[in-house]
């Protein structure tokens, strides 16, 4: 313990030194106002930035009926990757290795097998060189590949951890396609966001995705999977555990000057969290036996504006219309834990009402037996993850390869003493 009781009561008479205006029931009362009036649609500087694809509502299931119900479909599949985090040698190597798997429910072991590993190399001597062609390992069953990261004078650690992550991944999603017959779920986002999110961060990042084929190849796979699925009627979905948009919240906050929640999350969770018990029900505690959704709605806002309407995805070629690949998404609120999912897919798949209904009553089914992402999400994260002590054994052996030594930090040092992550 690093905090007498004396300085752990000083800290929270602090806080008591904070002052607000607003208590949380007003915080309430202006989601509930943005939700009932600004949201059908919202615009921000004419621009529509969100609105409902159908009919706006909010609704609710019981956690064990939703639970018991049947599977929408027969099978489903999962695709995540794991990477072991951006690695500084003091040869003036930087890189990180990604590798991605997809998941069956129910279990297909050869499938599981299968692996796509990317290891991306960033450096600065121009008298580096690789072979970075895709080669198979492991009788088949692993394909692996070195790609030479594009140069830039910051954000090195962004760039190789954000290609390998998403090129792993989409690669492995686009090769095993032809497996998956009723529902492919990816671990995030359909699009590689972190990665679109480079317009936002600086101009040299913003201008390596309108100039360099390394992240543009990553972007046009994603856009490849989607018309893949679409022209085999197959519905592809993002379960996005950790929802950090602020769309919403931007807009609003620019309108009125003020919006008290963090990001979109905290004011879906304002909307859907029931603090009261259901005027319909029996007089007991409905608040931890319910899960709360919303409608679906269309998203032209912040890294989904890219890929929408509102611009022109990187003049990549596509062959669906436009609208076709924007994003749609709802979101739900399960109050065991009080955590807000976003569930999201192209619009290619959520135009028709009875499907929109099927895969959200399908992921609701998998959070209420899992109490968190649904079971082929569970094991594609269990099947790409790198653990901590695999991290640390490749990185020393990395180390040995390249013949040079990590280019370590006291705060690197201290993670790996304390196993911190």
């Amino acid at each position: 313990m690093t905090l007498d009781p004396v300085h752990f009561k000083g800290i929270t008479q602090l806080a008591g030194r904070i002052k607000r205006n607003v208590d949380a029931s007003d915080h309430r009362d202006f989601a509930a106002t943005v939700w009932n009036e600004w949201l059908d649609p919202l615009r921000n500087d004419g621009e529509i930035v969100v609105e409902p694809v159908d009919e706006q509502h909010r609704r609710m299931v019981t956690i064990e009926d939703i639970a018991l119900s049947d599977d929408q479909f027969p099978t489903r599949h999962g695709v995540d990757s794991g990477t072991i985090n951006p690695t500084t040698f003091k040869n003036g190597l930087v890189l990180d290795v990604a590798q991605a798997a997809m998941s069956a429910v129910p279990s297909d072991l050869e499938l599981h097998r299968s692996r796509t590993v990317v290891m991306t190399v960033h450096s600065n001597d121009a008298t580096v060189d690789f072979h970075d062609d895709w080669q198979m390992r492991d009788e088949g069953y692993t394909r692996e590949r070195v790609l030479h990261a594009p140069r830039v004078s910051r954000y090195e650690s962004a760039v190789v951890h954000e290609l390998a992550l998403y090129l792993a991944e989409s690669e492995h999603a686009c090769t095993q396609a032809e497996v998956v017959e009723d529902l492919l779920i990816l671990d995030g986002p359909i699009y590689p966001k972190g990665l679109l999110n480079w317009s936002y961060r600086e101009p040299e990042l913003a201008d390596l995705l309108v100039e360099n084929e390394r992240p543009r190849d990553v972007v046009e796979n994603y856009i490849e999977l989607v018309e893949n699925f679409a022209k085999r009627d197959v519905p592809l979905v993002g379960f996005v555990k950790t929802p950090l948009s602020r769309s919403i919240t931007r807009t609003v906050r620019q309108a009125r000057g003020n919006a008290p929640w963090v990001n979109d999350a905290a004011f879906f969770s304002q909307v859907l969290g029931r603090s009261e018990q259901s005027e319909d029900s029996d007089g007991s505690d409905r608040n931890r036996d319910t899960l709360t959704f919303t409608n679906w709605f269309v998203s032209r806002g912040g890294s989904d504006r890219a890929i929408s309407t509102l611009d022109d995805a990187f003049d990549l070629e596509r062959e669906l219309s436009p609208e076709e690949y924007e994003v749609t998404f709802c979101v739900m609120h399960d109050p065991r834990d009080d955590v807000i999912y976003r569930i999201e897919a192209p619009a290619v798949f959520t135009h028709d009402a009875d499907r929109r209904e099927k895969i959200i009553t399908q992921v609701l089914k998998g959070v209420a037996i899992e109490r968190g992402p649904p079971l082929a999400i569970e094991k594609a994260d269990s099947l790409a993850r790198i653990s901590k002590h695999e991290t640390q054994a490749l990185q020393d052996s990395l180390a040995e390869t390249l013949d040079s030594e990590r280019d370590m930090n006291y705060d690197t040092k201290r993670s790996e003493q304390w196993g911190l992550d």
